[in-house]
């Protein structure tokens, strides 16, 4: 096709359209649409509008004749398409009904109820028609036409029983209550007829129904207290409260309702009856389980708050307090702290013996399930607390013994033990004057559990009736089984030297000093050398010292040895110590260094040497700030940071004497260095032509040269030691004396 004839001249060219694209995928979408959806669609959007009738204006009896059969002609086919279409047959008794044809709506809701005779609507849309038309005995033949059918419908009963009212018929409508609740209809059939006589003040007969309403509906709480509140709000008080004590008899003790008690006391408190009112509340504590007691209890704090004493006020205190310690130990038996407070508020309330042990014996119930000590000790100080009121409050001693077997047998001795039980119970049988009992009780405790305290308490128990073989025995078993404890060497030698066997003392500290192990040695060396000194053995008490020097290098040893020798009078002796201290010490810290020197200038300070002070002065360190870095632990670096350094005389003296050695023999190695340099120069080949002369001359060149050479480097280096020491000790004087500057 050309361009002349696909373009006409003056108008736009002609776009074809462009063939379909095949579709590819013909799978069923996920999403299918129905015709019967689309066609919704299209109502609910209002796509199909359709024209409104045009209006029309009747002026001829024949026309509207003519328009009435019309329109009956659409509503019997309406109705012959669907019958079952109810609003249909509704709209057409309407419309009827609208142009006064009575007789033919009446018709059109009968066929509607052949139909569908238990139809509600059809029923009621009948019996408006007619109300609506004033025919009241027709509208009661349809109303009892529809009860008869369906008693059970509510609708029916209020809009005839509302007719009757509006037309003043109160008899009427009086026997339509009647046959109503003769069907035991729900409870809002019965309020609506009790409401009815209430507003004619018919109340016996309101009183007859609500009798007759709890007999049907007396299981809901609720209708009891309404019952109740009608009696009380007509002034019947004997009635109300015999309303309250029926519905406690109807319940019963077993099914007895919190609410109503609640309810009943109220009424009570609002009687000015407040000892009734106490009782009930009293009573339902006392027959209600704890979970259902909350309500009771908050009313009851509120009466007795307003109306009570203090005593009361505290009863009611102590009985919440009772609940809410039930309920934790219901919920969690392993509560220990629960159960602590609980048995506390028992006792402090002095609360009867019965049911304080009860409380106990269900607490000792909960073994803890785990067998760690550290899940039993808050439960063991259950058992003690038993025990003690056992024998404290109630004077019951063999209960009390039983108490404290049971502990012991519940115990799992072979894994742990509570020292605290065997010695409370030996010391209950002292109180009691059976001494060999308690005896065979802390002898039992050591042979199935040998633990320190158990120990230390069988021996104080010993002492104190002045057992002291017995004692003797309890310490050699006690330090068989734990020869480490240098506090029980200790308080073996104290024993000794308490009942003035030195001998046997001094063997029991060499004895405890010669143990390969011990868990504070310190303890028991101090202990050996104060001995000796109170003793006044103060030979032996050096030869202690010595012998511990020989172990340790410690400065409090030397320290305390020089203190000793200053005590007894021999200063020249300390002062031999402090210097062998000294030399001893001289790579230790340096602060263990300052303490020595500190100490040893004390001394002389004591003894009035005033050359012994003044050379310990010279010995004393120096001062110096200095810097340094830090790194944090992933050794980043973290900043510098000021700290203080001591520099002792002894060291700079060493650390001088040793720059000059270094230096020494860093000249004695260039001296060997230049040496072999002049040796490879005479051993170099010399030209053919030359003379003996000639190698004479330069022999001599060459010495001549190593002599000038060692003298240059001798100098330089010397110069250059000098320099760099000179510049060193300048350096170093100007910091110390910037220091001491800082220092003053």
């Amino acid at each position: 096709m050309s361009d002349d004839e696909a373009a006409v001249p003056g108008n736009k060219p002609i776009r074809l359209p462009k063939k379909a694209a095949k579709v590819k995928n013909k799978a069923p979408a996920q999403l299918q649409i129905t015709a019967e959806q689309l066609l919704r669609e299209a109502k609910e959007r209002e796509l199909e509008l359709i024209p409104p009738a045009p209006k029309t204006k009747i002026t001829d009896p024949d026309e509207l004749k003519e328009y009435q059969r019309k329109k009956r002609k659409e509503f019997e086919d309406g109705i012959r398409k669907n019958r079952m279409q109810l609003a249909n047959w509704i709209k057409y008794g309407k419309w009827e009904e609208s142009i006064g044809e009575i007789q033919r709506a009446r018709s059109v809701f009968e066929r509607a109820l052949d139909v569908d005779h238990r139809s509600i609507s059809i029923w009621l849309q009948y019996a408006e028609m007619e109300m609506r038309c004033k025919q009241i005995n027709h509208a009661r033949n349809v109303f009892d036409r529809a009860i008869t059918i369906m008693p059970r419908a509510m609708q029916f009963w209020l809009k005839y029983s509302y007719m009757e009212e509006v037309i003043e018929n109160i008899p009427g409508a009086r026997q339509i209550f009647e046959r109503w609740i003769e069907w035991e209809p729900p409870e809002q059939a019965w309020q609506t007829y009790i409401n009815f006589e209430l507003r004619y003040k018919e109340i016996d007969r309101a009183r007859s129904v609500y009798q007759r309403f709890l007999h049907v509906h007396g299981i809901n709480v609720q209708n009891w207290i309404k019952y109740a509140k009608f009696e009380e709000r007509n002034g019947y008080i004997g009635n109300a409260r015999a309303a309250y004590e029926k519905a406690m008899e109807y319940f019963g003790e077993e099914d007895i309702n919190e609410t109503v008690l609640v309810a009943f006391a109220l009424f009570e408190e609002r009687q000015k009856e407040h000892e009734r009112a106490r009782g009930i509340f009293k009573y339902g504590l006392d027959n209600l389980p704890s979970n259902r007691t909350e309500e009771i209890f908050k009313h009851y704090t509120q009466h007795e708050k307003k109306f009570g004493e203090r005593v009361g006020i505290e009863d009611v205190i102590i009985s919440k307090r009772k609940t809410q310690y039930e309920k934790m130990v219901e919920e969690n038996g392993y509560n220990y702290d629960a159960w602590f407070d609980y048995l506390r508020l028992l006792e402090n309330e002095e609360t009867d013996r019965e049911e304080v042990e009860d409380v106990y014996e269900r607490a000792i119930a909960n073994i803890p399930p785990h067998s760690e000590k550290r899940y039993w000790r808050r439960y063991i100080y259950l058992w003690i607390n038993y025990a003690l009121y056992e024998e404290l409050v109630a004077k019951d001693f063999d209960r009390a013994r039983q108490v404290y077997k049971a502990c012991i047998d519940i115990i799992p001795h072979k894994t742990f033990t509570f020292a605290k039980v065997w010695i409370m119970f030996a010391h209950f049988e002292i109180r009691q004057l059976d001494l060999n009992a308690a005896r065979k009780i802390m002898g039992v405790a050591i042979g199935k559990c040998p633990k320190d305290k158990l120990f230390r308490a069988y021996i104080d128990l010993e002492l104190q009736l002045r057992e002291f073989d017995r004692c003797r025995k309890l310490y050699e078993k006690f330090l068989e089984s734990s020869p480490e404890s240098s506090q029980t060497w200790i308080k073996f030698a104290e024993l000794e030297t308490l009942l003035g066997d030195t001998d046997r003392s001094r063997a029991v500290f060499t004895i405890a000093v010669q143990q390969p192990a011990l868990d504070m040695p310190e303890l028991l060396w101090k202990a050996y050398i104060d001995f000796e000194i109170a003793c006044e053995e103060h030979e032996k008490a050096r030869d202690l010292y010595e012998t511990l020097l020989q172990r340790t290098n410690h400065i409090k040893v030397w320290i305390s040895m020089a203190e000793f020798e200053q005590t007894i009078g021999n200063f020249e002796g300390a002062r031999k110590a402090f210097e062998r201290a000294n030399q001893s010490l001289e790579n230790a810290e340096k602060e263990e260094r300052l303490m020595l020197l500190e100490a040893w200038k004390e001394c002389e300070t004591k003894s009035g040497d005033q050359e012994a002070l003044k050379r310990v002065e010279t010995m004393m360190p120096r001062r110096v700030k200095k810097r340094r870095q830090i790194q944090t632990e992933d050794g980043v670096d973290a900043g510098w940071e000021e700290y203080f350094d001591y520099i002792f005389p002894q060291d700079q003296a060493a650390k001088g004497s040793f720059k000059l050695l270094e230096a020494a023999a860093r000249w004695k190695r260039e001296r060997e260095e230049a040496a072999a340099r002049a040796a490879q120069e005479l051993d170099a080949p010399i030209p053919e032509g030359d003379d003996d002369e000639e190698k004479e001359e330069a022999g001599k060149d060459a010495e001549e040269k190593v002599r000038e050479g060692d003298s240059d480097t001798d100098l330089s280096e010397s110069s250059s030691s000098s320099d760099s020491e000179s510049s060193s000790s300048s350096s170093s004087d100007s910091s110390d004396s910037s220091d001491d500057d800082e220092d003053k």
